[in-house]
């Protein structure tokens, strides 16, 4: 191998650490990790793509049985630790076919736009925020916070709900800055059960890459304490759900300068440069087929409403519009100014095609230095659909069905996901709109068996 030696390193560097185990991990079209382990001794071959995979097992994939199948192919880079079993090191993975990158990669989608960003001498920069709930079992067969305290109208912020979970929460924060993701806030959300971690920003890649191993990470922590961590964006019709908002901007390639830093060229006083306007422009005129894939579930569209929350609001955005530190967007440029945050991502989003769609857009608004508009510094739920209407600002999709019209009919879509990866994705959520729409909900059961 070419890279022999590089490759001993890193393995004599996990052997140190007590690692036994490696895993080649790639994701499905889900962002669900999958993969495969092999003991460490075989790390050279690993890294050189040993590890095949019939792509028509997974969601996503597409190929048929008779074709080849897939490798994963490990960024060294990437090796991270398990922290809830030593033994193993993880690896994210691009997927290859007879040798050349698989065009129907989550991964490979990425990289071909942030390779795109580069060429135009620009880093993507994003921090995503993660909301996720901690569940128990309940003996009902139906599940609950695993917090002992009372069920609060309103448990945002509550330090006695977070102490409550601090032996599952804790836990999970030392396991993240254990391995250098640098977690600068937590706390409990404003739901009961519900927590949010607050790591720092990387380039898209790495960050997308930590994502997926942080719902993994959560997951094997809280199963240690009889517990499990759900990443359904909305569980429950009368609590808020969890948002995984990302946080975006260009910086210099060279310099590694933020870009979207005001420098005297702040048109819309909202803290960013004319260069972050013409990236919010672009993600803008995009915004409708965007959310097919940073809200790409059935349930995805009940966190999306204006109402649906015991405190009052939902705090996700309904219309597609942008403003300050106004969290009624769609599209918030914080107080501190210099970045730009999507409030409409969901945590059970694919990070990887999530953050291509919106980089794509982006991109496009600064090379044809579109304008967005004036921004909204009100509260956007107090106007009704014919008033947005009237000022030109559209509605955010109602469902899964509507998202997936805007992708299939955007071009940019086709673009950034390719041939097969487009029609995948498609037919998959077609297909589950399909099966949640002709299911038969208890709500229609209690509603309509004895109605007439």
């Amino acid at each position: 191998m070419s890279h022999y030696p590089e490759v001993e390193t890193l393995k004599n560097s996990l052997q140190d650490k007590g690692v036994k185990y490696a895993m080649a991990s790639y994701v499905d079209i889900h962002g669900v990790i999958k993969g495969k382990f092999v003991p460490l001794a075989h790390l050279g071959q690993m890294l050189a793509g040993s590890e095949l995979y019939t792509g028509a097992a997974l969601d996503g994939v597409p190929q048929d049985i008779s074709d080849n199948e897939v490798a994963a192919m490990p960024d060294p880079a990437s090796a991270i630790q398990c922290a809830w079993n030593k033994d193993l090191a993880w690896f994210a993975s691009d997927l290859y076919l007879d040798g050349k990158p698989f065009d129907a990669c989550s991964r490979g989608a990425l990289k071909r736009q942030t390779d795109a960003a580069a060429a135009m001498g620009y880093t993507f920069n994003l921090g995503i925020e993660t909301e996720f709930f901690i569940y128990k079992d309940s003996a009902d067969g139906g599940f609950e916070p695993i917090s002992v305290r009372d069920d609060l109208a309103k448990p945002c912020y509550d330090p006695r709900g977070l102490m409550d979970n601090m032996h599952i929460i804790g836990e999970l924060v030392e396991a993240l800055n254990a391995i250098g993701m640098d977690v600068y806030s937590f706390d409990h959300e404003d739901a009961n059960g519900q927590f949010e971690t607050d790591f720092k920003y990387a380039d898209a890649l790495t960050m997308a890459d930590r994502f997926v191993f942080f719902r993994m990470l959560a997951n094997e922590i809280a199963r240690k304490h009889g517990a499990f961590a759900s990443f359904m964006p909305k569980p429950s019709a009368r609590r808020t759900g969890s948002g995984a908002h990302y946080n975006m901007s260009l910086a210099d390639r060279e310099t590694g300068r933020n870009l979207f830093e005001a420098d005297g060229d702040d048109l819309y006083q909202c803290g960013v440069s004319k260069l972050g306007y013409h990236f919010i422009a672009g993600v803008l005129k995009h915004a409708q087929a965007i959310c097919a894939v940073i809200a790409p579930t059935v349930n995805s569209y009940k966190r999306l409403v204006r109402k649906g929350s015991m405190s009052g609001s939902t705090w996700a955005p309904v219309f597609v519009c942008y403003g300050n530190n106004n969290r009624t967007n769609m599209l918030r440029i914080p107080s501190q100014g210099g970045r730009v945050e999507c409030r409409a991502a969901d945590i059970s989003c694919n990070p990887y095609l999530g953050a291509a769609m919106i980089l794509a857009a982006g991109l496009e608004g600064v090379r044809e230095q579109l304008e967005p508009g004036l921004p909204h510094r009100e509260n956007m739920y107090n106007y009704n659909e014919k008033q947005v209407a009237e000022m030109n600002i559209e509605c955010l999709p109602r469902n899964l069905s509507e998202a997936m019209d805007a992708f299939e009919q955007d071009p940019l879509s086709h673009e950034v996901f390719g041939d097969s990866l487009f029609q995948a994705f498609v037919d998959f959520k077609r297909d589950e709109w399909t099966a949640y729409h002709t299911h038969v909900s208890d709500w229609e059961i209690q509603r309509y068996l004895k109605f007439f």
